[in-house]
């Protein structure tokens, strides 16, 4: 996945960059090989207005002008800054359906490539009174393209953002991941299992992170008695991730940075009930696994080739993130230059 998704042949080796564009783009990438069965060049039209319409949409859907448009409904017709998100939905839009008419004229039944043909396969075996639609198809799509993308992404912008600015932890990873990849070409999945300080970091970079605080908002389904309190069948729930994420009982240390939390006495990796950053139960996010693998490849290949440094004219890092429809680190650049050792 790593290999074909990202490039670790860095331009600007050795100078400043700024991340935030690269790690959306991977998480795009990675994506677009699941729902479409292929991967775009970063200079591509599809994945720069894709990623362009995505990150604008996260900050404009929780930001002071979707609360005025939902509280006044006077205004919507209004020529304001939130109609600009409505705007980059028809283009999203438009380039789905591209997408889904070169599936339809190109796929084979029986060998589906993709989500896209196993949705248009399953699609054709349906009568009338099913609710699968090419339109449905088209915004499926787009939902699951934005949540893969938003969500991994910033957890990466999280993880290196700390990793610059807690030298010694980077450090530490590096020196496990040397040792456990000895002679290997590239890392596995399942060399995570040899990696506990490795993975006690990630799981840590995922609780700090808190990338979507209020997780999807759900729906009790039947009434519903929960430790005293009656819950009538239609209320909207809304869980409250950060109250978990954060609970000092739960925790080692439940502010801060320390992957501590996530180690025994014998430095073994352990995962309190308490981590839940892919909110719980039988809704809780599907792409689960698939992040959970991305965060590990891409960290671990990263990490095996770079030192990545907090530049010294940056000042002193700003970990208050940028609130939206998930939660992002304010913009930084980062210095990376080649290790010695690898």
């Amino acid at each position: 996945m790593t290999k074909s998704c990202f490039n670790t042949s860095f331009p600007l080796t050795g100078k400043t960059l700024s991340p935030q564009l690269m790690f959306h783009n991977v998480a795009s990438n990675i994506i677009c090989q699941v729902l479409f069965g292929r991967r775009y060049d970063y200079d591509d039209d599809f994945i720069k207005t894709i990623v362009q319409c995505f990150t604008e949409n996260a900050k404009l859907a929780n930001g002071p002008w979707a609360m005025l448009y939902d509280t006044f409904p006077m205004i919507r017709s209004l020529p304001l800054p939130f109609t600009k998100a409505f705007k980059n939905v028809a283009t999203c839009q438009k380039i789905a359906k591209r997408v889904l008419a070169e599936h339809k004229r190109t796929r084979v039944n029986g060998e589906p490539r993709d989500f896209v043909d196993c949705y248009l396969e399953e699609l054709e075996k349906r009568d009338d009174t099913t609710t699968f639609s090419e339109e449905q198809l088209s915004m499926y799509a787009l939902d699951i393209h934005f949540a893969g993308t938003d969500t991994t992404s910033n957890t990466l912008l999280t993880g290196f953002l700390y990793l610059m600015t807690h030298p010694h932890i980077q450090e530490r990873c590096q020196e496990e991941i040397d040792r456990v990849l000895e002679g290997k070409d590239h890392a596995s999945f399942e060399d995570r299992n040899n990696m506990p300080y490795v993975q006690a970091v990630l799981h840590e970079v995922q609780r700090v992170a808190n990338t979507v605080p209020l997780s999807v908002f759900h729906c009790a389904t039947t009434d519903t008695e929960l430790m005293g309190y009656s819950i009538p069948k239609g209320t909207m729930i809304i869980p409250n991730l950060t109250s978990v994420l954060h609970e000092e009982g739960q925790w080692k240390s439940s502010h801060g940075f320390n992957p501590e939390n996530f180690l025994n006495d014998k430095e073994e990796f352990v995962k309190p009930e308490a981590f839940m950053p892919f909110s719980a139960g039988p809704r809780m996010c599907l792409g689960e696994g698939l992040a959970r693998m991305e965060l590990f490849l891409i960290s671990v290949t990263l990490l095996r080739k770079f030192k990545f440094i907090w530049p010294e004219d940056a000042g002193k890092p700003d970990y208050t993130p940028v609130y939206g429809v998930t939660l992002t680190p304010k913009p930084y650049r980062m210095k990376i230059q080649l290790r010695e050792r690898q």
